[in-house]
């Protein structure tokens, strides 16, 4: 167990408590996203579970250790955490900025030295960011930063990433990049990323952690969570007929419990059918509505989405709390 919160809370001063009875436990070797709207208190709940904010009941226990018991160099030689907004008040080249992500492994008053270089180096190389060794931090694109960040991440030898909505602001290449990125990084490392991007989540997390209104309303795999929240099949049909007769053909279906029309044109009908359990209806479905007079065009299984899982869990979220403290928002 790299990283455990026991009945977390923490509340703003003279503001609504954020986040209440926060308990999850992540496993070595996955990519956990916290998944929620804007301003729910993502940010918040990665600083507290790193050691960032105090809880102010609660604790965050690393390699079985309370994190506040642990020396600086201990947890930081052990997590990278990459924020989501950068601001540096001095100049930094990119090389000079991923040699920065050795200082838990230096003393004090330890300089970086060859070995270190080379290290960055060769780290900017693996990242495909060698051609910002000398450009100011300041003067790149947010692309460029983000993996210049990750490169000072890495050089750490962590065991454990975190990337506060890594993506935000970028291109659509960009995005691509990082998300490349992140899935290579998890299969070497234990990474957590916050996101209110569903197809994000989608792409490169294996675990997904839900907030709402200051909750961890679901955590498991996305299609776990899916079949959770609504157990069952679903499949989607393309026939020739009409609606109607489709609607009567397949709602007849023992165990079949919604049948709704998507469209309907030129003699074609497409609509989706739910069924109570997890059985594959369709050579029912298939059957019923030949009987019906129906000629069957496509047929397939269909996986309810992440986006439905979100929505269903976090809708009404204008009464919820927000990061209003913080530094920087979501």
């Amino acid at each position: 167990m790299i990283l455990e919160v026991q009945n977390g809370c923490f509340g703003y001063p003279k503001q609504p408590v954020i986040l209440e009875n926060i308990n999850l436990r992540l496993e070595e070797g996955h990519i956990l996203a916290i998944l929620g709207p804007n301003g729910i208190g993502k940010t918040t709940l990665l600083k507290c579970m790193i050691g960032l904010l105090p809880w102010h009941s609660g604790k965050t226990l690393l390699y079985d250790k309370d994190i506040h018991t642990l020396k600086p160099k201990e947890v930081w030689s052990t997590i990278s955490y990459i924020p989501q907004s950068h601001g540096f008040a001095f100049s930094y080249t990119g090389l000079e900025m991923v040699l920065l992500g050795r200082s838990a492994h230096l003393g004090m008053f330890q300089q970086p030295g060859k070995e270190e270089l080379e290290m960055a180096e060769a780290m900017m190389e693996r990242v495909g960011i060698s051609h910002l060794a000398n450009k100011d931090c300041n003067r790149m694109s947010g692309g460029e930063l983000q993996m210049v960040l990750i490169a000072r991440a890495l050089i750490n030898e962590p065991k454990l990433i975190i990337l506060d909505e890594p993506t935000v602001g970028l291109d659509p290449a960009q995005v691509i990049e990082i998300r490349r990125l992140i899935r290579e990084l998890g299969k070497s490392h234990t990474v957590i990323l916050s996101s209110h991007i569903l197809s994000e989540v989608q792409a490169v997390c294996s675990q997904v952690l839900i907030l709402s209104k200051g909750h961890l309303v679901a955590v498991g795999a996305p299609e776990q969570l899916a079949e959770k929240l609504n157990p069952g099949s679903r499949l989607r049909a393309t026939a020739l007929g009409g609606g109607q007769t489709v609607l009567k053909a397949v709602g007849s279906i023992p165990g079949i419990r919604k049948v709704e029309i998507e469209s309907e044109a030129d003699g074609q009908v497409t609509f989706t059918a739910e069924s109570a359990d997890a059985s594959d209806r369709r050579a029912e479905v298939s059957r019923a509505l030949s009987q019906a007079g129906c000629t069957v065009l496509a047929l397939a299984a269909e996986n309810r989405t992440l986006e439905e899982v979100f929505l269903a869990l976090t809708e009404n979220e204008s009464e919820t709390p927000s990061d209003e403290g913080e530094e920087k928002t979501e």
